[in-house]
C-alpha cells in the first residue's frame, strides 16, 4: 500500500533527477561553504522528487502527470 500517489510522468521524472543531480554537482563545485550545501541539499530534493515520481507542489498545483486535471 503506498501513502502517495505518482503525480508525475516517465519523462518528467528523468528530468527531474537529471537536473537535481546536477544542480547539486554543480553547488558543490561552484559554491562554497554554507550556500554550497543548501543548494546541494536543494538539488538533491528536486532529484528525489524524481525518484519517487512524487511532487507536492505538483499536488497542491493540481498537476497530475504532466498535465492539469
Amino acid at each position: 500500500m503506498a501513502f502517495y500517489r505518482k503525480n508525475i510522468g516517465g519523462l518528467h521524472q528523468t528530468v527531474r533527477i537529471a537536473l537535481g543531480v546536477a544542480v547539486a554537482i554543480a553547488a558543490v563545485v561552484y559554491l562554497a561553504g554554507a550556500a554550497a550545501w543548501l543548494v546541494a541539499l536543494g538539488g538533491a530534493g528536486f532529484a528525489l522528487t524524481g525518484v519517487v515520481g512524487y511532487c507536492p507542489m505538483c499536488a497542491v498545483a493540481g498537476i497530475e502527470r504532466g498535465g492539469v486535471s
